[in-house]
This record gives C-alpha cells, structure tokens and sequence, in this order.
C-alpha cells in the first residue's frame, strides 16, 4: 500500500487530457476543483443542462466525444459505466476514432470489488483499456472543499498517472493493489459510516425520548471519543428533522450489499454489517429510500 497526501505529490503535471463523466452531486464538485487547478476538461452528463452550468469545461454531445486519455466516471454503480462503452456513440468507439492507445476508465462510484475486478480484466483483455477503481470518501462537503479521501485499486503505473489528477480534489490519495482492491477498502469504510449513521441517530433517539436537548448531547459528543465526521456532517440534521439530499438509504443498502458479497467471497463472517443491512432494507421497505441516511432516525423511531 501506498499512501501519498498532497503535499508529498508536490503537484506534478497531469499527462493526457482528462475528462469527466457524470456531473452529478460529487461529480459536478471534482469537476470545478479540476478546472480549478487549470487542466483542460471535457464532460459529458446524461442530462446536459448540469454539465453546461460547469464553466470552463468543453462539453461532449456523447461519451464517445468525451474519450479522453484519462476518463473519469462518477457514476452510482458499475452498470451505468459499462453502458458508457459500447456502440457508435460509446467511449470505445470515440478512442478508437482518436487514436488513444492504452486509455484509462477511472471508476469513481461505490461499486462491488468483485464486479470491478472482473470488468477491469474484461476491458484490459477485450479492448486494451486499464480500469482503476478509485471510490472516494468524504461526502458532498469533501468534494466541494477539494478534501476527498481516495483509495485507489489498478495496476501501478495506470494509477501512478492518475494521482497528480486526484490530488486537485482529494487530501489523502492511497494505492492497495489491483482493481479491485480500492472497492475493498471502500468497503470497509461503509461499515464504519453505515455503523456511525445509524449509532448516531440511536443516541439521538434515546435523548429525544427521555426529553433532552439534542444539540446539548450533541457538543457533548463531539467533546469525546465519540465524535466523528458524521457528527460534523450529518449531527444537524437530526436535530432539524431534514434528511432531504444528502447520500440516499438506496446507496447505502446497495454499498451493504456489496460488502456482503465480497465477506461471502473472501469467507469472512461480519454480523454487524448484516444487522445493518436488515435495517436499512427495513427503512426502504418503509418508502424512505430516498432520503439521506440519516432517516434511519425515523426507521429507529418506529
């Protein structure tokens, strides 16, 4: 594993155009933060109205006008970046049509490791195209504060390409293997947000029902071991009742998902994660899908 912050990269210059795929909550973020850090960007987003509101981006008709040397996607599975590729209109034609040798998919959603692995192995194969697995933390904030945490997986020269473009938006930049290896870990880190989200708003439920006041507990919290990035991020809106925006329950049952499924391939048993899944399939059930999950308020409630 390699660990590189931005300071230890010293800004080395970015070699091949760069573009971005998917202008959405965290994509649209990255992409100021590069055209920040003067690098030229191409983008492409489904509904064109959000990319055109990024300034100084030219903007592509289709994937294929967005095949760049260096693609990054952010984008919430795997599926909708795999339909980015195919057809006259798909990335693979616009790479063939400029030439690009050896091209990079940069894979920025929270996907399954073991579904990642795979498509990277396909695309290497089939069409010479290297996948680095790349999922982020640091949520919304993060991204617009250019403070994202980035845990990379690919081979080693693909991403060392790849990380003077990361550290234009993200603090901590970490290498761990092959594609696959960055979803891993991001894994990892859905345990511990999913686990904090919902002990969280727990402690809240407990002090709402023996009548105290909820920032009150919260300082108090936020003065001990118990503090964390999610109390900073997320504490207010247990107290304002507002789980509107934010990092949906869908997407955190579907991280859940995969951690299952890579503990199934790897033969590791992890019953908190499995009590979590249960109860965020609970509060889905109930309709509540897509608010931020910090809803799980409401779930815990009853």
């Amino acid at each position: 594993m390699t660990i590189l912050t931005v300071e230890q990269q010293q800004r080395p210059a970015i070699h091949g155009s760069v573009a971005l795929l998917g202008t959405g909550p965290m994509g649209a973020p990255i992409a100021r933060n590069i055209l920040a850090g003067g690098v030229p960007l191409a983008l492409w987003n489904r509904t064109p109205d959000k990319a055109r509101a990024i300034a100084g981006a030219s903007l592509a008709a289709s994937p294929a006008g967005a095949a760049r040397d260096i693609v990054l996607t952010v984008l919430p599975d795997l599926p909708q970046v795999e339909a980015l590729l195919a057809g006259d209109d798909g990335l693979l034609a616009g790479w063939q049509r400029a030439g690009t040798e050896q091209p990079i998919l940069v894979i920025h959603g929270t996907v399954s490791p073991v579904a990642v692995a795979a498509f990277g192995e396909k695309c290497r194969t089939n069409w010479g195209v290297t996948v680095v697995d790349a999922p982020l933390s640091g949520g919304t904030i993060g991204a617009a504060e250019g403070r994202l945490s980035i845990m990379a997986g690919g081979p080693r020269e693909a991403y060392e390409r790849c990380v003077p473009l990361f550290g234009l938006y993200g603090t901590k930049v970490a290498w761990f293997g092959e594609t696959g290896a960055g979803s891993t870990v991001k894994a990892c880190n859905q345990i511990v947000v999913a686990a904090t989200v919902t002990a969280l708003a727990e402690a809240m439920a407990l002090a709402a029902a023996s009548g105290l006041d909820l920032a009150g507990v919260q300082s108090v919290l936020a003065g001990g071991l118990a503090n964390s990035e999610v109390l900073v991020q997320k504490g207010q809106r247990l107290i304002d009742q507002d789980f509107d925006g934010g990092g949906s329950a869908k997407n955190q049952l579907k991280d859940l998902n995969f951690i299952a499924e890579t503990a199934g391939a790897s033969g590791v048993k992890l019953p908190l994660a499995g009590c979590l899944r249960g109860v965020f399939e609970k509060m889905i059930a109930a309709g509540d899908g897509d608010l931020d999950h910090t809803g799980i308020y409401r779930t815990i409630q009853g």
